[in-house]
């Protein structure tokens, strides 16, 4: 027998700095403090009045990119408090970082050249992309390191920086329409040729989609990362730098068009920013479909298993199919329910795809414990969850598809009648 080591059995408890309400405790006061600080800077360089017409319509197009990031992250939405910690991040101490050390920067370039009227070009190209992107990518990395679970793949890399990014785009449109607001109060301009108006136009309606643009080649980096297996490091450390870098590139572009003569700004955004737009955009659309054909590829093996019915593969692969068994449950059990086969949806999208990371060799150390964490989670939930799972397959596809035979190649299962926890 081995004498036992110094300290087995021994219970240790975490250090004060190690226990998680320490540690939200002092985000949440970096976030409120930077919060505070960029309310004050705007609110002084704006005015009152200026501040509060700058916030009235920089909020408008924030509802709208908000929505469309979740809409994206539906397959496996990840949890409110990644995305209200993205956005927090990026309003308060990414917009603080970046007006701090924008105007130190662009002070101290026109107090040391020759020519200083060169400072604002310089700031706006070289400077403000180096130090806004950076700060962006900062909330991208921090939930990356600290929610790796949440972090699985390229959608979870757009979602998060482009929350992120639409924060940022927030506090940085009250300042410039604060500010246009200000300059139309001094000149006595008003209607559509006054700055405000053409501020307006520029960032809310032409733009608004620029910085979730810039930043979301960042996440894309790191969602590509998070793909790779762990013992390939160069290459998880590589891709988000690349991505940091072509993000940092279009952002000097687009600061840089207005240099590109009368129509360089037209010219930049019909022939560069809106193609970008569209293959980005596409591109996270098609991921998105990736990720509902595994789902669907990846399930039938716990049909199998008796951990699912045979329904549920085809069900969970469909986002109509699983808005219908939401539906349903809500229709005939209420909101609770609903709610849970919502929950139910999100842990099988979650056990796919860790079967399918564990398939290509990319699965943490933690895989079979993670596994057998998702299956209770949908066990608990099985009685309401898979009646409406099965309504919703009988009611989304014709029945010689789903009755009669087993899904995908399968052979058909009968629900377990054990308890699937007895070896």
């Amino acid at each position: 027998m081995y004498p036992p080591s110094p300290g087995d059995g021994v219970l240790r408890h975490p250090h004060w700095w190690q226990r998680r309400w320490v540690r939200y405790g002092a985000l949440t006061s970096l976030l409120a403090l930077s919060g505070l600080v960029i309310l004050a800077l705007v609110r002084r360089q704006t005015g009152t009045e200026g501040f509060l017409v700058g916030l009235g319509l920089a909020v408008l197009p924030v509802p709208w990119l908000m929505a469309a990031f979740r809409w994206l992250d539906r397959v496996e939405p990840g949890p409110w408090r990644n995305l209200v910690f993205s956005f927090a991040w990026g309003a308060c101490a990414a917009a603080l970082i970046a007006i701090v050390a924008n105007s130190f920067a662009t002070k101290w370039i026109a107090t040391s050249t020759a020519d200083p009227a060169s400072a604002d070009t310089l700031g706006a190209t070289v400077i403000a992309p180096i130090v806004e992107e950076s700060a962006k990518a900062a909330a991208v990395l921090l939930v990356f390191l600290f929610r790796r679970r949440d972090f699985t793949g390229i959608v979870d890399g757009v979602v998060i920086a482009g929350v992120t990014a639409t924060g940022f785009a927030f506090t940085e449109n009250i300042l410039y329409l604060g500010t246009a607001f200000g300059t139309d109060q001094l000149t006595g301009d008003r209607g559509i040729a006054s700055v405000t108006a053409a501020t307006f136009f520029v960032r809310i309606v032409m733009s608004p989609f620029a910085h979730p643009l810039f930043t979301v080649l960042t996440g894309i980096g790191f969602g590509v990362a998070a793909l790779s297996a762990e013992r390939q490091h160069a290459r998880r450390a590589l891709l988000p730098f690349c991505g940091l870098l072509l993000a940092m590139g279009m952002h000097a572009f687009w600061n840089g068009s207005s240099t590109f003569g009368e129509y360089g700004f037209f010219a930049v955004y019909g022939a560069f920013m809106v193609p970008a737009f569209a293959v980005v955009t596409w591109l996270a659309i098609w991921t998105r479909q990736r990720e509902l054909r595994t789902v669907r590829a990846e399930l039938p093996t716990y049909v199998l298993a008796g951990w699912l019915g045979p329904a549920e593969p085809f069900a969970l692969g469909s986002m109509r199919a699983r808005r219908m068994a939401r539906d349903y449950a809500r229709h005939h059990h209420g909101r609770q329910a609903a709610r849970e086969v919502a929950r139910y949806e999100a842990y099988a999208t979650s056990l796919a795809f860790l079967r399918h990371r564990g398939r290509k060799g990319r699965a943490g150390a933690d895989f079979v414990v993670r596994e057998r964490e998702l299956l209770d989670e949908l066990w608990k939930r099985r009685e309401v969850a898979r009646p409406a799972l099965e309504y919703a397959s009988r009611a989304s596809v014709p029945a010689p598809v789903y009755w009669g035979a087993a899904p995908y190649g399968y052979a058909a299962v009968p629900y377990p009648a054990y308890n699937p926890y007895r070896t």
